[in-house]
């Protein structure tokens, strides 16, 4: 077990191996792939008990930080006297994180998703924010059943409740789109078109280019025009956003920075996002 907690990624060989050479004791490759199974499952955490100790986590969670919300949304049981009730989806705003986004407001959030690596299938989506510095600021987080329009309301209308967002508010999204085009087009045949509709500075400009790109392909056009030119286009942005970023990367950043946390069973894997962040506001302070 100590040789998996110092090293999660040691091969079985390299295990059999080490075996060999300090206590002389020669095993099979497949009883060492289940001693290996074993060790992780008792260093990293059993994937449903964790489920079931969530509560507790939570409530630890929010004891130790103030201000945090979390909430949990599980899937409706046909009997309503169940004890027990199926996890759906966890919603996490950081307490400090939340009074430093409200104190240095900016009025713009990225969102974006990735993949879990666990046995159970769902996905992270994020929210992202920019601070004085134009670094990202990780604001929320939520761990989520799949990608899909039930999920992204729940994340958001959590997040409106904890930054005071209002119907008449003035903040700005930034997502992805991208992946949506390369579903329909081969991006790279019209990738010229689409990003000079995207940054042409005047609404005359943004009118000749998709002129261009009905002449070259009206199916493209048909499409893209089903699309408010003010969610994408630079020529109708309002400026009230008062920011230069075209691209999703600082949700990109975030992503990347969760890698090693994604495989992790429930509670090791917010404890990795959450102990991140702390470690990150430390890094800034500083």
């Amino acid at each position: 077990m100590d040789q998996i907690e110092a090293n999660p990624g040691l091969p079985v060989r390299a295990l059999r191996e080490q075996l060999q050479s300090t206590y002389g004791v020669s095993i099979s490759e497949e009883k060492a792939f289940r001693a290996k199974a074993l060790a992780t499952k008792n260093v990293a955490g059993d994937y449903v008990k964790q489920y079931a100790a969530l509560r507790e986590y939570v409530l630890e969670l929010q004891k130790t930080n103030e201000g945090t919300t979390v909430k949990i949304d599980v899937v409706s049981e046909p009997v309503v006297s169940s004890p027990t009730r199926q996890f759906k989806r966890i919603y996490v705003c950081l307490g400090p994180l939340k009074k430093g986004f409200k104190a240095g407001l900016r009025e713009f959030l990225g969102l974006d998703g990735d993949f879990m690596k666990r046995p159970f299938p769902c996905q992270i989506l994020s929210a992202v924010g920019v601070d004085s510095n134009n670094g990202t600021y990780p604001l929320a987080y939520v761990v989520v059943e799949n990608v899909n329009t039930s999920s992204w309301k729940w994340f958001l209308q959590c997040l409106a409740e904890d930054i005071d967002l209002y119907s008449n508010s003035n903040f700005t999204f930034i997502s992805d789109r991208q992946k949506n085009m390369r579903k329909l087009f081969k991006i790279t045949e019209y990738k010229e078109y689409f990003l000079r509709c995207a940054t042409a500075t005047t609404i005359p400009e943004f009118e000749v280019v998709m002129v261009e790109l009905r002449n070259y392909d009206v199916e493209a056009y048909q499409w893209l025009l089903k699309i408010p030119p003010h969610h994408w286009a630079r020529s109708h942005f309002s400026g009230r956003a008062i920011s230069d970023m075209l691209l999703n990367n600082l949700c990109e950043v975030f992503n990347s920075k969760l890698v090693k946390g994604r495989d992790k069973p429930i509670i090791n894997c917010l404890e990795f996002i959450r102990e991140y962040l702390m470690k990150r506001v430390c890094n800034v302070m500083m």
